[in-house]
């Protein structure tokens, strides 16, 4: 020991030599025998002996353990078991780490964790609809048909309507134009959402996600102003039917239409311009199988209190107040249906209420979502799938089945399609 050169008086033990003690015991004996001398020796001197012997840093001044050179000769002969029975346990312990060592681990680990806290998201996990394999194998099954079902009906709705001349008019115009954002927004979700329920991989690179929230609202908001520009027109067909040609007009329809896509880009503008203001560098879980506005600023490490605030304000209003101005219109519409219009009646009966129920599935899912506070409730994820699911199918059979134009269309375009040639051979 370092620091106790003199042996202090009145301290007793044995004073045997090396030689007895391994005369007595052997070297087997030797290492337990040295060291009990030692312990002995500074029992009434030095009470911090096995802190001392523990810490080469520490110092006694005042006085030594004996049989320093049987101790080292103990060590060459067993270091691990002088070891073991200086820490007064097996000899297969570790020693300790001092208190320097657990604070440098302890500032390593803070660091780590402040480096994962300010480091970007680089990508982001879906949880999609339900963690059960069992059931996720199901919902692929039916997903998968009203996709395809969807798919179908507004492929079948567009090229009716650009193959049948008599269905180039003014109304059926916005028509074509709705199927196609029907298929456009069935494509921005379901595919994500059928991946991740056939594999295991639920995971979305942020650019993608951001991505996918721009394209979901471009379409979101085309049709709510397509969806104006439908309603516009029925009312022109109803209060001026004399004039409708003339007011409702090629260059008309098609500037409105493009009005539509416009009104969209300005609205998913906002939104992603607001969204990218913020830092991301926090958790990249997305509790729903899409990105969207409510979910994604979830995932900012900011308070994000004034930016729900214009969110909600730009998005709960604008839906808002469209659907109120939509209902108002369609009861203008329907009050001078049964009024005033003497034919035609029951196909301008037909024609508006396929029109407002479209309104229905669209808007009251949009309010429901977004009109409100970004807080989670247990219907969140099923008003997500009858909006981007669902809907895009039931609008060409709600269509198809309420205009008897249409389905004339439809029998001729497959007729033309499947007969045609049939009658050519004969």
């Amino acid at each position: 020991m370092r620091g106790c050169g003199v042996r202090p008086q009145g301290c007793s033990g044995p004073a045997g030599g090396v030689g007895e003690l391994v005369d007595g015991g052997g070297r087997a004996g030797l290492v337990p025998l040295l060291l009990r001398r030692e312990l002995e020796a500074s029992a009434g001197c030095c009470r911090n002996c096995l802190l001392v012997a523990l810490l080469p840093t520490a110092s006694c001044p005042s006085a030594t353990l004996p049989g320093s050179m049987e101790r080292r000769q103990a060590q060459q002969i067993s270091p691990s078991l002088s070891q073991g029975i200086l820490l007064g346990g097996p000899s297969h312990r570790h020693r300790q780490p001092a208190q320097g060592d657990q604070f440098a681990t302890y500032n390593r680990q803070r660091t780590t964790e402040q480096q994962n806290l300010t480091s970007p998201v680089t990508e982001s996990i879906l949880l999609g609809l339900t963690q059960s394999p069992t059931l996720q194998q199901f919902l692929f099954i039916i997903f998968s048909f009203v996709y395809l079902t969807a798919w179908l009906g507004n492929v079948l709705i567009i090229t009716t309507v650009i193959s049948d001349h008599q269905l180039h008019t003014p109304m059926y115009f916005p028509l074509a134009n709705l199927a196609f954002i029907d298929i456009s927004d069935s494509t921005v979700s379901v595919p994500k959402m059928l991946l991740g329920l056939l594999s295991q991989s639920k995971t979305i690179s942020f650019n993608q996600c951001i991505l996918q929230t721009f394209f979901f609202h471009f379409i979101a908001g085309a049709v709510v102003f397509l969806l104006v520009v439908m309603a516009a027109d029925c009312y022109v067909a109803i209060h001026k039917p004399l004039q409708y040609l003339t007011i409702m007009n090629q260059g008309v329809c098609m500037g409105l239409v493009a009005g539509t896509w416009l009104g969209g880009l300005a609205h998913s503008s906002v939104q992603i311009v607001l969204i990218l203001q913020l830092p991301f560098c926090g958790p990249n879980v997305l509790d729903n199988f899409y990105c969207d506005v409510p979910q994604v600023i979830k995932l900012a490490c900011t308070d994000t209190y004034l930016f729900e605030r214009l969110t909600v304000s730009h998005n709960g209003v604008i839906v808002i107040v469209i659907f109120l101005l939509l209902l108002i219109s369609y009861t203008i519409i329907l009050v001078k249906i049964k009024t005033h219009l003497l034919e035609g009646k029951p196909k301008a009966l037909s024609t508006c209420g396929t029109q407002i129920m479209v309104v229905c599935l669209i808007f009251v899912p949009c309010i429901f979502i977004y009109a409100r506070p970004f807080r989670k409730f247990p219907m969140d994820k099923a008003v997500s799938v009858l909006y981007a699911v669902v809907t895009p199918m039931l609008n060409p059979i709600i269509y198809t089945l309420r205009n008897a134009k249409m389905q004339k269309a439809v029998q001729r375009l497959i007729n033309r399609a499947f007969f045609s040639g049939r009658g050519i051979k004969a």
